[in-house]
């Protein structure tokens, strides 16, 4: 148990850093633009209503948004750190949900090109696209399955002393067929 917990382990959370960086930014962005939005909205709020205070002895009489403006640039700054930095960490984790299943299904899809049947899909239980691995793994299981017969059936051809029967090459012609180009 401890084997499959060490093997699952994450080694390294930026697998596609193009991807993941741009996906990271592109959320840093939304909690900046939300921040600065609800500063926005806060002091034109406040600018409908007028406010009274003792400044230096002085009584000054202003409208709410201009004595609220700098509490509300260095709240609103303190909270986009905050909440950037946890998005940060949220989004990499996440992407990394993503990213790392898609090298995977890179690597194994190279190996299919390379004409390597042999190897499966693995992901992880929690990892995001389970549903595409699987029709991934259903597709290479058929497509081994019809190796595997048009093979046997080149085996059975080749050791056949004597004529060739129509019915041999039909059945090698039906394993191929399986085959659309």
């Amino acid at each position: 148990m401890a084997d499959i917990k060490a093997r699952d382990q994450r080694r390294n959370y930026f697998i596609n850093k193009d991807f993941q960086s741009r996906f990271i930014i592109q959320f840093c962005l939304l909690v900046v633009f939300s921040g600065v939005l609800t500063i926005i909205i806060l002091y034109f709020w406040g600018k409908a209503s007028t406010t009274v205070a003792i400044v230096n002895s002085q009584v000054m009489v202003r409208p709410t948004g201009d004595f609220l403006f700098p509490v509300l640039v260095q709240t609103g700054l303190i909270v986009m750190v905050i909440v950037g930095l946890a998005t940060i960490v949220v989004t990499l984790l996440f992407s990394h949900k993503i990213a790392g299943p898609l090298y995977h299904f890179r690597s194994v899809i190279q190996g299919l090109k390379e004409g390597d049947f042999s190897r499966d899909v693995h992901i992880r239980d929690y990892d995001q696209l389970q549903d595409l691995a699987v029709e991934m793994n259903a597709m290479i299981v058929a497509v081994r399955q019809q190796i595997n017969l048009t093979k046997a059936s080149i085996a059975t051809f080749k050791n056949k002393e004597g004529n060739v029967f129509d019915k041999d090459i039909q059945v090698i012609a039906s394993n191929i067929g399986f085959f659309k180009t």
